[in-house]
């Protein structure tokens, strides 16, 4: 079975959204603010866009927070004109989502499901206010599974009739390019995913 290259279909999308000469909404789903750097600078031209941050694993919530101001403070830098939208800490619905799952490990069933319910309020969201397309960046991280996550943004763009741009950041260099561009905006860069279970596994393997 051919693997997808999920990158060469945004491309596509792109160039055919800027053939068509048209400028749609697009409300971007980011995890925190160096993922989101790359994903900018590969959006901006072609997209009025609007960040989601709603990341109910990220623990604690101080760390939350940091994250969130963060996102905040990279858009003046970066010198675009993009509203940062959030909801307020809401860790109860990822310990409901992961309930019994807490145990496995990345890019496990645990993960996807955070991954689910990130995107669905996304798609919900950019439904709700009449956005022609949404999408995340949590494929830009070598640990997180572009095809889990855009089959997941696939399902969702035929529930709610929003068009999700499929996408595998991490390509064509855009991981490196994240971690330069964090280094050139002065980011605070986390060493874990975002959730407990996740610091957690990240405190085993760098312990002795």
């Amino acid at each position: 079975m051919n693997k997808i290259n999920y990158h060469k279909l945004m491309t596509a999308e792109i160039e055919n959204i800027k053939n068509k000469g048209y400028w749609p909404k697009l409300v971007l789903h980011s995890c925190c603010a160096p993922c989101s750097t790359h994903v900018l600078n590969v959006l901006s031209e072609t997209f009025d866009m609007e960040i989601l941050y709603f990341n109910p694993n990220i623990y604690p919530e101080e760390e939350y927070y940091k994250r969130l101001q963060e996102q905040i403070n990279l858009i003046p830098k970066m010198g675009l004109d993009v509203k940062v939208a959030e909801t307020g800490y809401e860790s109860h619905l990822f310990y409901e989502k992961v309930k019994g799952l807490e145990n496995l490990g990345e890019r496990s069933e645990r993960c996807k499901q955070c991954i689910a319910l990130r995107l669905e309020k996304t798609a919900v969201y950019a439904a709700e206010n009449k956005f022609g397309y949404f999408t995340s960046t949590l494929s830009i991280s070598p640990l997180k599974n572009a095809d889990m996550i855009n089959e997941i943004g696939q399902t969702l763009q035929d529930k709610y009739n929003v068009k999700f741009l499929a996408a595998d950041f991490k390509k064509n260099n855009g991981f490196k390019n994240s971690i330069d561009l964090s280094k050139k905006y002065n980011l605070y860069r986390q060493d874990y995913c975002g959730c407990v279970f996740s610091k957690k596994e990240r405190e085993s393997k760098t312990s002795f």
